[in-house]
Order: structure tokens, then C-alpha cells, then sequence
């Protein structure tokens, strides 16, 4: 009797364990609802197995510089730059600053250049602040220290702002806190009346927002977001904020970092530069700029000769790619450098290579983002770097071929268009499957229209056509078989 109850419990308890485990399956195999939603293959969100393919990033082509920093009041140490499109016109601000001096003295203003196709820059002159003899000059906030440290604008796309406050930006050191500002048109600005939004004694850190400190309107959390740099450990952090209102914020929370096999090696990131990229804004965007102090890279024979000031060719730095979902944690799919020195000195002292926020369309097929270059030197410029649509990253097969199965998914439209590029030899078949992995009659590889060429908006079709109408809503998996292929995006459509 004692051995039944025994063998009883042991039963009962591989019972339990099998309904956990069926539970815990379960969980895990609950369908994305990716709805109508553009996927870009920054990180695994979509991938449920993979096999003779990877996911390979994409380096931005450099297109030159686009602003120098020449004028009296700008000059070698111009940075924390933000790029905004606003309808047909691009906007750029800059700190200005001629001299090294300590953070946020008097001695820094806030600059702007304008632009109608990203590529061809003009500085306009204003009357608002007369500055080094100069009263007509590009500079749209000054005597607002040490607000004009840091101080980082963005459009606020929150559904009923108040006209006046169109614009808002984060400024300010630990000294101040982060302070709130409004504008209506991006270059008039004035302080909000609640002064100090994001306080020191709010953030449970020695040391923060020494750095480009930067907010949105998230349209997917429906609230405002604050990405900022912390020190912890001794080591340039992010913290993430959130505000119903923009004036009231909530405690902060310490970024962590991912791989897709575990935990990310945490490095100095001067500046986060997090975004919702404008094309999946589900997705935010970190061109990070990844600094490595102590890690000179010039004599000083060369250092010398490019004429960068003393203090800033002891370091180096470059630009990273992350991404994150709206969560505490950022994605670092790829940990090798996204935008790297250039072949030159120049391109190799303390503070350079860092990345403006905000990626914006400047063509038809193409994106931009912009870097400060040459920094504390005499060609301290702001530079433009190049990329097609959804271009960050893709999903790669080479030419002996691959294949990717994605997780159970539910979407909502009656297309499927892919972001894609082929060789000639390349193709990409396309398979819809059940939620168990089983082909749809009629969806099958074996109906699939091959995929060829190189485009930003192909609509998949197959034996029967593009309409996916009858899958709509309903949990399926997609199968992609490539060859000597790219593939950046997918969306269905309606």
C-alpha cells in the first residue's frame, strides 16, 4: 500500500510537471498580434527558427559633410545635434560652442540650420540673441544656461498639443535638472513653468544628464518618454522615464542590454539617441555613441598636426545600433560597430563619430542620419551618412541558400509587401503555414511567385493572387526560403 501512494505521488507529480510544461509551451507559442505593423529584422522579435541564414547589419554610406560649424559662435566644440522633419522642411539644432570651458557655463548657445531635401543646408539669420558682436546670426536659445548644454528638441505628435507647444525639448545638467521647454514653430522657444521636470533628487544615481537627454510622444504607449544618461558603477548608463503630461515624470529605470544569446557587455554609451523610427514606430531606435575612455588611438606628433585641443585626443569613440520595444531592455543585436571612424586622424579623438537623433527619409528609397564629426578640431562639421528604407539591417541568405520560420503571428490586412533585395541568381519564396507549421493549400513554396529584384514595396502574390483576406486575424507562421537575398522589412497591408 505504501509503494501505490508512492508510485501515486510520483505520477501525480509528473502530472503537474507535464501541465506546467504544457502551460509554460503554451505561453511561449501565444501568436504575435503584429497587425498591420511594418517588421524590420533589427532584432529576433519574428524569428522562431533559422536555418542557412542570419541576421547581418548594414553599414550607412557616408555622403560627406553637410554643416560646418564656421561661424564665431560655434565653432570646434558644436555636438548633441537633433535632426526633425517637419512636413516638407528638415530642421537641424546644434550646440554651439567655440571654446572648451566647463559644462553648461555661458558660453554655449543653441544653433539652427534648414534644409528642404536633408542633403543641402542653409543657417538663417535671426535677430533673437546678439552674440561675440554678431546681431543677426543662427542662434535660436542663449543666456538659458546650463540649459544650453544639452538642450534636445522634438516634434510632439501627441494627438490635440496645443498649437503653442508644437515643439518641446529637455535641457539641463545635474545642476538644474532636466528643464522643460515649449515652442510653436522650433525656433521660438521659452521655458515651461514647471521649471525643473526630471530633478536630480528624482534619479538614485551620483551623476546624470551630462549628455544629449532625450524625450518623444510615444504613439504606440500612448505617453511621453525620456531616454537619459546616468552613471552607475562608474559607467555611462541610460535610464528611461515616463509622463502622462510631460511635466510629471516617473522614477527612472536603468536600461539593461540583450544579445541574442544572453546579456550584452555593458560599455560607456555617451548619448542614446532613442527614437521611434519613423517607418515602425512600434520600434525605437538607438544610434548610440559608444565611448571608450583611455583608449588613445594618436601620438601626440598627430595629434598636433590635425590641431585638435590638448584635453580631447585621449579617447575614442564610434556609433551602435540598438533597439527596444518599449520595455526596460535594449536589443543589441549586433555588437560590432555601426558607424566607425573614417580613414584620417581626425576621425579618431575624444567625442567624435557621435550620432544626431533621429533618422529621416531624404529620398524616395532612402533614409539619412547624421554624426558630428572632427570634433575639437578647426573642421568640426556635422556629416551625412546614407541608407536605403528600412535599411539598418536584414535578414541574410547567401548564395548556398537559407531559410527562416517565424514565430505563430497574427496580422490584419489583405497583402503582404516585402523590403527585399536580390541577386540575379537571388530569389525569396514565400510559404504561409498553419499554426502547427503545416502548408495552406494555396499558399504553399510551391505557388509562391519567386521574389526577384530590388525593392522597398513588393506585394508577394502566388498561384491565386496577392489577396490574403481569408487568413486575416487567424494565427499562421510564414516560411521564407532565400537565396543570395536580403530581406529588410514586411508588412501586410490593407
Amino acid at each position: 500500500m505504501k509503494q501505490l501512494m508512492v508510485t501515486l505521488l510520483v505520477l501525480v507529480g509528473f502530472l503537474d510537471l507535464s501541465l506546467i510544461w504544457a502551460g509554460e509551451k503554451k505561453q511561449e507559442e501565444t501568436p504575435l498580434e503584429i497587425g498591420d505593423h511594418r517588421e524590420l529584422f533589427v532584432d529576433d522579435y519574428l524569428i522562431g527558427s533559422l536555418k542557412g541564414a542570419e541576421l547581418r547589419l548594414h553599414h550607412p554610406v557616408d555622403e560627406g559633410p553637410v554643416l560646418k560649424f564656421d561661424k564665431p559662435w560655434e565653432g570646434l566644440f558644436c555636438g548633441y545635434s537633433t535632426i526633425i522633419k517637419d512636413g516638407d522642411v528638415y530642421r537641424a539644432y546644434y550646440r554651439g560652442r567655440p571654446t572648451a570651458g566647463a559644462d553648461g557655463d555661458v558660453g554655449e548657445v543653441y544653433c539652427y540650420a534648414e534644409s528642404k531635401d536633408g542633403v543641402n543646408w542653409t543657417k538663417p539669420e535671426f535677430t533673437l540673441f546678439e552674440k561675440q558682436g554678431h546681431k543677426k546670426n543662427n542662434i535660436i536659445l542663449a543666456d538659458a544656461a546650463p540649459m544650453t548644454h544639452n538642450f534636445s528638441p522634438f516634434l510632439d505628435t501627441r494627438p490635440g498639443v496645443p498649437a503653442a507647444e508644437k515643439y518641446k525639448a529637455l535641457g539641463g545638467t545635474m545642476k538644474s535638472g532636466l528643464v522643460a521647454f515649449t515652442s510653436p514653430d522650433g525656433i521660438h522657444w521659452k521655458q515651461h513653468p514647471a521649471g525643473s521636470v526630471i530633478p536630480t533628487k528624482m534619479v538614485p544615481y551620483k551623476y546624470m544628464f551630462d549628455s544629449q537627454n532625450v524625450a518623444f510622444w510615444s504613439p504606440v504607449e500612448k505617453k511621453y518618454l525620456s531616454y537619459f544618461r546616468v552613471f552607475k558603477d562608474k559607467i555611462r548608463r541610460i535610464a528611461r522615464s515616463e509622463s502622462d503630461d510631460f511635466i510629471h515624470w516617473s522614477a527612472p529605470v536603468l536600461m539593461e542590454y540583450t544579445t541574442l544569446d544572453g546579456e550584452a557587455p555593458i560599455e560607456h554609451l555617451y548619448t542614446n539617441q532613442t527614437h521611434p523610427y519613423f517607418r515602425a514606430p512600434h520600434i525605437y531606435l538607438a544610434i548610440a555613441a559608444r565611448f571608450m575612455p583611455g583608449r588613445q588611438v594618436l601620438t601626440d606628433e598627430q595629434a598636433k598636426e590635425i590641431g585638435v585641443h590638448p584635453r580631447y585626443f585621449k579617447d575614442t569613440s564610434d556609433a551602435i545600433l540598438m533597439t527596444t520595444r518599449g520595455d526596460d531592455t535594449y536589443q543589441r543585436t549586433f555588437l560590432s560597430g555601426y558607424i566607425a571612424g573614417g580613414i584620417g586622424a581626425q576621425n579618431w579623438v575624444s567625442r567624435t563619430n557621435y550620432p544626431a537623433l533621429n533618422v529621416v527619409q531624404t529620398g524616395p528609397a532612402e533614409m539619412s542620419v547624421y554624426v558630428n564629426q572632427d570634433y575639437a578640431q578647426p573642421t568640426s562639421h556635422l556629416r551625412r551618412y546614407s541608407l536605403r528604407l528600412d535599411g539598418f539591417a536584414s535578414l541574410r541568405a547567401d548564395y548556398a541558400g537559407g531559410e527562416m520560420v517565424t514565430k505563430p503571428l497574427v496580422f490584419d490586412g489583405s497583402e503582404m509587401s516585402i523590403n527585399f533585395s536580390t541577386s540575379a541568381a537571388g530569389g525569396i519564396k514565400i510559404e504561409i503555414q498553419d499554426e502547427q507549421g503545416q502548408p495552406i493549400p494555396g499558399f504553399t513554396l510551391a505557388d509562391c511567385r519567386e521574389q526577384i529584384g530590388n525593392e522597398v514595396d513588393r506585394v508577394v502574390s502566388w498561384k491565386q493572387g496577392s489577396d490574403l483576406k481569408s487568413l486575416s486575424g487567424k494565427p499562421v507562421r510564414l516560411k521564407f526560403v532565400m537565396k543570395d537575398a536580403d530581406l529588410y522589412s514586411l508588412q501586410f497591408q490593407k
